[in-house]
């Protein structure tokens, strides 16, 4: 597999899990490369192991078999703290229920992760995060006092606070209406360009997926052709 330009690569990939009728394979000889700076649609019907993917290549969770490489580094070989020490170097995950802590208000919830890695004026560029994502004036708002469009983007300001090199988007535009999912999805490719940041997208919606450099299916846990 040639790895000139590639930020995250795939290598016969699978996961498998065990349930009450036995094992049950989520993914199979999964080979995928993904170049940096492009985005990347990651589509398929519920249950075909989109969301599992994206969280193995994000380091979150670690294959049954096979191996995934984030810029040189074999995930596999490290144990969960050289996980995330390599997550909180290079990477940014929005997930489609927000994932905020409700004690915590938007400006808490976008500088809480700069502060965990020791990041200097965490809170200055938490505001700029969040003045980016126009909600300057919700700086000291809890989640419950926010919209639901008003907390994906408090997730979308946490996500590119550090200026992640790759950005993990799990339907993010999910559990929002249209026209909130919209402005989502222009953001996230405005701050993507703006940033050079690259962009693995899960999604069902083919309109946003043609919107990326790229798309790839997941079809019965194997990349379909």
């Amino acid at each position: 597999m040639d790895s000139i330009n590639n930020i995250v690569q795939a290598e016969a990939l699978g996961k498998q899990v065990t349930s009450p009728e036995g094992p049950l394979t989520i993914l199979n000889d999964i080979n995928l490369s993904i170049k940096e700076g492009e985005s990347l649609a990651v589509i398929g019907v519920s249950g075909s192991g989109k969301s599992t993917l994206l969280g193995l290549l994000a380091g979150l969770d670690l294959p049954s078999n096979g191996r995934v490489i984030l810029d040189g580094n074999d995930l596999s070989r490290l144990d969960e703290d050289g996980r995330a020490k390599i997550r909180n170097k290079y990477i940014g995950f929005v997930f489609q229920s927000f994932q905020l802590l409700p004690g915590l208000t938007a400006l808490e919830n976008t500088s809480l992760p700069l502060e965990l890695a020791n990041i200097d004026n965490a809170e200055e560029l938490a505001k700029q995060r969040l003045d980016e994502v126009g909600l300057l004036e919700r700086l000291h708002h809890y989640p419950n006092q926010l919209s639901g469009g008003e907390q994906q983007r408090v997730a979308i300001a946490r996500a590119f606070a550090g200026k992640p090199r790759i950005l993990f988007a799990d339907e993010p535009t999910g559990n929002l209406d249209q026209q909130t999912a919209h402005r989502i999805i222009e953001l996230l490719f405005k701050l993507n360009k703006e940033n050079g940041t690259t962009l693995v997208m899960v999604t069902h919606d083919n309109e946003i997926a043609k919107l990326c450099d790229r798309q790839i299916v997941i079809a019965g846990g194997q990349l379909s052709t």
